[in-house]
């Protein structure tokens, strides 16, 4: 028999309203060999410092993500013909009101799937997450890293803990699992009362572009820079949807005016293809704050921009 190279899709063929509402309406599936990409929720908001809620988004990016159809229109790429993709389930809790301990069930739930060499694409939660996905990965040599936020995410302690979701790569950074140096951080803006985290990315070598520097410059300048400063070994992606600006992305925690629009970040992303991709997350998507369902919309739709990218990285033959 001849192995299945691509997505079962017989799910999107339902009524949107119907079916398990798994992302973007992929098969579900745990054992690694039966896809190339996987997509996981992280229902974890225990590192927030502001409004909290994020524990809602991956069930709700699910329900808005049986939005997506297959087909990219620019491109005329279908992920789900070039790759298998999965939904894997949400990483499950045994300590959940124990901040490390719970980025320990983080971590012990995206090992399996790093160490089989897939590409995982995650779903939170707050930001303060992805300093455990990166512990799974654990790599030979830290990874590059674009980062799409309004905030650094390089703050040190916060009332007691080093591991908020202000925090996670400057842990990464001290873990040697993150080279700042091939780290761009765009979309960053708003009054702090602090300088702590922007000067913590610039001493280290991080490429901070502020959401000035991306007006002027524009979005596929600033894709062209991403790529210039991770250069072509292994690089992971991290959109917090507060970088967006709250008229497009209300339901999160830390909201800053005079963020990205919805149309500069596709172009943004879409820049960003050919990459060395290993994997990446859209996180704090706060359902409580989204009475329309908007930011879970949007975040949906990024997921599955992101995933064009990464199917392109992850096709057969792609690495050859």
């Amino acid at each position: 028999m001849t192995a299945m190279t691509g997505t079962d899709v017989s799910q999107m063929q339902l009524p949107r309203f119907s079916g398990i509402p798994t992302f973007m309406r992929v098969p579900y599936a745990t054992d690694p060999a039966a896809f190339d990409i996987a997509l996981a929720g992280v229902p974890f908001d225990g590192g927030v410092t502001a409004r909290p809620g994020a524990r809602f988004g991956p069930r709700e990016i699910r329900n808005m993500s049986t939005m997506m159809r297959a087909i990219h229109h620019v491109t005329r790429f279908n992920p789900f013909e070039a790759c298998r993709v999965a939904d894997v389930g949400d990483v499950p809790f045994d300590d959940l009101y124990h901040l490390e301990r719970a980025h320990d069930d983080i971590r012990r739930f995206f090992e399996p799937l790093y160490r089989a060499g897939k590409i995982v694409l995650a779903a939170g939660g707050d930001h303060s997450v992805t300093y455990p996905i990166f512990q799974a990965i654990a790599p030979q040599k830290p990874i590059a890293l674009v980062h799409i936020d309004a905030h650094t995410d390089t703050w040190d302690a916060f009332k007691g803990s080093k591991f908020t979701h202000g925090a996670p790569f400057r842990r990464a950074v001290e873990a040697g699992l993150l080279d700042p140096t091939r780290t761009i951080q765009i979309g960053i803006r708003g009054a702090q009362n602090s300088d702590e985290g922007w000067r913590y990315s610039l001493d280290h070598g991080m490429r901070v572009v502020f959401i000035e520097e991306f007006d002027a410059l524009g979005p596929a300048a600033i894709a062209a820079e991403a790529r210039r400063v991770v250069g072509d070994g292994p690089v992971y992606l991290s959109l917090d949807v507060d970088g967006l600006d709250p008229v497009f992305t209300p339901g999160t925690g830390t909201p800053e005016i005079g963020g990205l629009l919805t149309r500069e970040t596709l172009a943004l992303l879409r820049g960003l293809d050919g990459l060395n991709w290993i994997g990446g997350d859209v996180v704090e998507v706060s359902p409580p704050y989204d009475q329309t369902g908007n930011t879970a919309l949007v975040a949906a739709t990024l997921m599955y921009e992101m995933l064009c990218l990464f199917a392109k990285r992850a096709a057969p033959g792609a690495g050859a």
